[in-house]
């Protein structure tokens, strides 16, 4: 049965995922801030690869707009880590081995038991502002649109 995207506006879904930092990330405790939450399918495949090597090159930005960017895929944290050694990511990689957050967000695409790609934009408050759903995984959205999204928060 598949999962539905829950809906701009709603409160989203809390979720507690183990990162390359060792320690667990709460969204919940990440109140008061911007949150985007940026799902992707697999580490080390060339679409998620150019997407996290095009957020970290703009890491700065995202700092400066007061954003924190997560981004998630079903990695073990294992494999995320060697990924962020690899890239020189400078952001945390979070792990949803288990899949809670994807199905919870209606992104896990259960015959291939990943996440399609998928942006969610959270308030300070804790609601989903702006989503976005590739259709076609191999598809990516740019720096430039999450950041028009992101400015219109303010």
């Amino acid at each position: 049965m598949p999962h539905t995207v829950p809906p701009v506006g709603a409160e989203a879904p809390d979720f507690t995922l183990a990162s390359t930092s060792g320690q667990p990330v709460t969204l919940s405790s990440l109140r008061g801030k911007k949150v985007l939450l940026a799902f992707f399918p697999l580490a080390f495949t060339s679409t998620c690869t150019a997407e996290l090597c095009d957020m970290r090159d703009d890491w700065d930005q995202f700092a400066d707009a007061d954003t924190v960017v997560l981004p998630i895929s079903v990695d073990s944290t294992a494999s995320l880590g060697e990924f962020k050694r690899k890239f020189d990511m400078k952001a945390d990689m979070v792990s949803d081995f288990k899949r809670d957050a994807a199905r919870a967000y209606g992104v896990l695409l259960e015959d291939r038991f990943f996440s399609t790609r998928a942006y969610f934009l959270i308030d300070r408050t804790g609601r989903i502002r702006w989503e976005h759903v590739e259709a076609n995984p191999s598809h990516k959205r740019s720096n430039a649109e999450l950041f028009e999204q992101i400015r219109a928060l303010e």
